[in-house]
């Protein structure tokens, strides 16, 4: 997927040559990737399908940085007190945060429908649904409605996924009615927390959703860009970037 992000093309030979891996591997790599849209495949290859800074389906990113992502779940869960109000964003990051809350005592809005399910038999939570209508492939909760109920309520902590975070644009994402939910989440919050793993940084999508000054903390991964987590300090941005090996480091 990295590689498709900066080329219209790939080839199985390079692509088992730089990642140390069988040519059979990446050919039934191409052949899921295509089943799920995102790819042709072509003698020796693929071709991208996808337009250039559109996102990959929910599942092919499901799949990206998995542990990363477990890991950063696991440590927004403890930032978190007992009892507090939490909106709680969409997205394959967002969704490994709900996996770590099911058993906090939290009032939780989640933004899309699998934090939802997650959430649904966790004993001590209270679970609040936004109305609205509901964006294929991604589950998320998306229009008027959704942005109304949003501002109708008031919540400790935001909890906001991105497709990019950078110094220059702040951040980004591709789809253009979940920038205003976004926006909603983050204006009827107390403190905003954005989640992403190292891979989002220096990447910027169509939609701006808010600048470095909105944010709070932002919770990463410990392969974060040094001038990005640089920029972030300067810009009074509390950085905690887990470790993919032992414990997450903290930084102000």
């Amino acid at each position: 997927m990295n590689a498709l992000r900066v080329s219209d093309s790939v080839s199985v030979t390079e692509l088992a040559a730089e990642h140390g891996v069988s040519e059979m591997t990446i050919r039934r790599d191409l052949d899921e990737l295509a089943q799920q849209g995102v790819v042709r495949r072509i003698r020796g290859g693929a071709l991208s399908l996808l337009l250039r800074g559109e996102e990959p389906p929910f599942g092919v990113r499901e799949r990206e940085a998995a542990e990363a992502k477990r890991r950063i779940g696991a440590e927004v869960a403890g930032l978190l007190a007992d009892g507090e109000a939490v909106v709680l964003d969409g997205g394959t990051t967002a969704l490994e945060v709900a996996r770590a809350l099911r058993d906090r005592r939290l009032t939780v809005l989640p933004l899309a429908l699998q934090s939802a399910q997650v959430l649904a038999a966790a004993p001590r939570i209270r679970l609040v649904l936004p109305g609205g209508e509901v964006r294929q492939g991604e589950m998320n909760f998306a229009g008027p409605l959704t942005e109304t109920s949003i501002r109708s309520l008031r919540f400790d902590t935001a909890i906001i996924g991105c497709c990019g975070l950078s110094a220059e644009h702040g951040l980004t994402a591709h789809d253009l009615p979940e920038v205003a939910v976004k926006q909603a989440a983050i204006a009827s919050a107390r403190r905003v927390v954005a989640v992403c793993d190292s891979g989002k940084f220096n990447r910027t999508a169509f939609g701006a959703v808010c600048g470095l000054d909105r944010l709070d903390l932002v919770v990463t991964d410990e392969g974060i860009p040094q001038e990005q987590h640089d920029a972030l300090a300067a810009a009074g941005v509390t950085v905690r970037a887990v470790s993919l090996t032992g414990s997450s480091g903290a930084s102000a």
